[in-house]
Formats: C-alpha cells, structure tokens, sequence
C-alpha cells in the first residue's frame, strides 16, 4: 500500500510573513514520519510539501500561476524556483537529521504542462527511489507550460499526476487546521465528505489564510472529490499536523481531522 503525505506550506512556514519557517514543527514532524518510517511493516511512503511564504509569496507577486509572458515573469518564475528549492533544503535536511531515508525530486526538472495542467513528469526516479525503500520527496514548484510560458503546479497536481502512475490507496493532506469546517462561522469538523454530501456543504467552506496562489480549502476538497472518484478505493484525510502525534496517528491508520472518500470506511 502506496501513501501519500503533503506537509501544506501552512504547516511548515507562517504564510502571512515572508520566507519565515516554523522549525520547532519542521523537527517534530520530521521525528513523527521517521518513527513511522523505522517500522519494518510500513506502508511505502512519498512525501510533498507546499510552498507556504517562500513560493506562494513571490509567485502572487508575478503573477506565474496564471503565465509568464515577458522578461520581468521569467525572473520571477526563476525566484519562485529558488525559494521554492530553499524551503526544500529545509525540509528535506530536518527529515534526514531524524533519520529519513530522504530523496528530493524537483517537479520544475521535468515537469511539463499545457494550460496548467501536468502532461508529462520523469518517473523513474521516483519507482527506483521507492522500489529501494527510500522516501521520495516532492514539492510545489514552477513548471514550463506549452500555453502559458510558465506556471505553478502545486504538490496536490502532482499527486494527482503521480496517483494516475502507482498504486495508490491513501493521501494525507496535513494543514494547520483540524479538518474541513462546517462553514467559516462554524467550526466544528466535518468528519466524512462524499460527492453526495459536497453539494449541501460547500457554500461555507472558506479559502486559505495568507497568500495562496493554488486555491484554499474549497477547491481543495472540491479536486480531492475529483481524485477518489478517478481512483476507486482512494481515500484522503485533512487534518492538522500542528497537533503533536496526529501525522503518525494518520500514517498509522488512525482517524483524524476529515475523511474524504467515494466508499465506506477507511
């Protein structure tokens, strides 16, 4: 059983200031997923993480989401490339100081789009990392687009590429909120979103906090819907990772935050 984890730059940096990481939880998520990598029955495992204040910050700035159209975009898509590789760095340098088998795969290598949407990505690296029991990382990134110029996938598009590619059978989505709220003015949980429920609740599902060129909680849950309907017996959770022991209680199959699902169960 293939699991994906997206560490949301919401988790990892404070996007209401820029390029400022939160260490403190970098380390302890970095020990909870090497507790649960040092398992000798684990589950396979590839890791992603969002940009948070280092490339939502500077692609909002140039516009890249929606294209790069002159030599003003293009340095910009070029700094969005570098503090996107710098957050990286981070991540992946605490996850080898807890002890992860760590292996870095930059999407703006090989990813090609058209029209923001991913059409071709380099595999191989990532079935040889995996068929040797190392923990391929990847990241929101810049990407060359045949219509666009230039863009930003995000870590959610290339899981979903990536889920077209290898057997997957769980996605965990670790944010800085508990789960999908009821409504912005309504903070309880919701436990469990099925595409027959999506359409009484999503009225009041708000967008992200801070700079955000990828959509916020809506659009989420909405491509996550898209996701385990394409793949049969896919399910996808969406929880805090800012609470100590939760991204290890969801790697090891415990309930946390929202399930989003297609079929009963987890």
């Amino acid at each position: 059983m293939l699991t994906f984890l997206k560490l949301g730059g919401s988790l990892l940096t404070d996007k209401t200031h820029d390029k400022a990481t939160r260490p403190d939880v970098i380390a302890r998520i970095a020990h909870e997923i090497a507790g649960y990598v040092a398992q000798p029955q684990r589950a396979a495992l590839l890791l992603g993480h969002g940009s948070g204040s280092f490339g939502h910050t500077a692609a909002k700035k140039y516009g890249t989401r929606s294209g790069v159209h002159d030599a003003e975009g293009w340095r910009g898509f070029a700094e969005v490339s570098v503090v996107a590789a710098q957050l990286n760095r981070i991540v992946a340098d605490a996850l080898a100081s807890a002890g992860v088998p760590v292996f870095s795969v930059a999407p703006s290598s090989s990813v090609r789009c058209i029209n923001g949407r991913i059409v071709h990505m380099e595999l191989a690296p990532i079935h040889a990392a995996l068929e040797r029991k190392l923990i391929p990382l990847v990241m929101g990134d810049v990407a060359f687009d045949d219509v666009r110029g230039g863009t930003i996938v995000s870590t959610e598009e290339i899981f979903a590429f990536l889920a077209q590619h290898v057997s997957i059978q769980r996605m965990l989505l670790a944010g800085e909120t508990e789960g999908v709220y009821v409504s912005m003015s309504d903070k309880r949980i919701l436990p469990r979103i099925t595409s027959a429920s999506w359409e009484t609740q999503h009225s009041g599902i708000g967008a992200s906090r801070g700079a955000d060129v990828t959509g916020g909680m809506a659009s989420k849950v909405q491509d996550m819907l898209a996701l385990t309907q394409a793949h049969p017996g896919l399910s996808v959770r969406i929880f805090s990772g800012l609470e100590p022991g939760a991204i290890r209680r969801a790697l090891d199959g415990e309930n946390v935050g929202t399930l989003i699902e297609e079929r009963s169960g987890f």
